[in-house]
């Protein structure tokens, strides 16, 4: 009888060297983001946990913010793409692949060159990079993206994926794929619809 517990043993989720692996990725991102001049926390002396504002100066400096729900779906295109390239290898460990693309994507997204690029093409005119404590959590929501996505499979983690992005653009008017496209090939009438009216 293959209960949930054997299951989860099956595919290798209490395995030592995959939680002293995952732990060395938010150590090693810590390490990287402080040499860039990361600061640790919002340095406006705000200490909530979560900021709301995506035009203000608090963005991207707490735990939480709107931009979290798109990290969560970085989870989910990560997972898709272990699952693509990587089946054969048990899905804890695809996690950890998945938890390492986002790392390196926030060490790459708060360096220079990238901050710049939001600063100039997008509606990020205030941004200056993210807290360390804000990047080690958009790695934390991608892993449990990654997790949900697996967990709901390919048609309901594509309707979740979806669902959540109409919602951040009726939102924040800005979702996971805009913020792509503006970073890629920016286009005028979509960063004068998304700056605050």
């Amino acid at each position: 009888m293959n209960t949930n517990f054997e299951k989860l043993r099956n595919d290798k989720w209490f395995s030592a060297p995959l939680w002293i692996s995952v732990a060395l990725v938010f150590i090693l991102s810590a390490i990287g983001l402080q040499l860039q001049g990361r600061i640790w926390w919002c340095a406006n002396d705000s200490y909530t946990l979560w900021s709301g504002d995506i035009w203000g100066r608090h963005n991207s400096q707490h735990l939480f913010d709107p931009y979290t729900f798109t990290h969560i779906l970085h989870g989910f295109l990560y997972c898709a793409l272990t699952a693509i390239f990587l089946r054969r290898l048990p899905i804890a460990w695809r996690f950890f692949v998945a938890l390492t693309i986002g790392a390196a994507w926030e060490l790459l997204e708060n360096s220079v060159a990238v901050i710049e690029r939001y600063r100039a093409v997008t509606i990020s005119l205030d941004y200056f990079g993210d807290s360390i404590a804000n990047s080690l959590m958009d790695i934390f929501s991608c892993g449990v993206g990654c997790i949900i996505a697996h967990k709901l499979g390919w048609w309901r983690g594509i309707l979740y994926f979806l669902l959540t992005e109409i919602l951040l653009l009726v939102w924040i008017r800005d979702s996971l794929i805009v913020n792509i496209i503006m970073l890629v090939y920016p286009i005028e009438a979509v960063k004068n619809w998304q700056l605050p009216h």
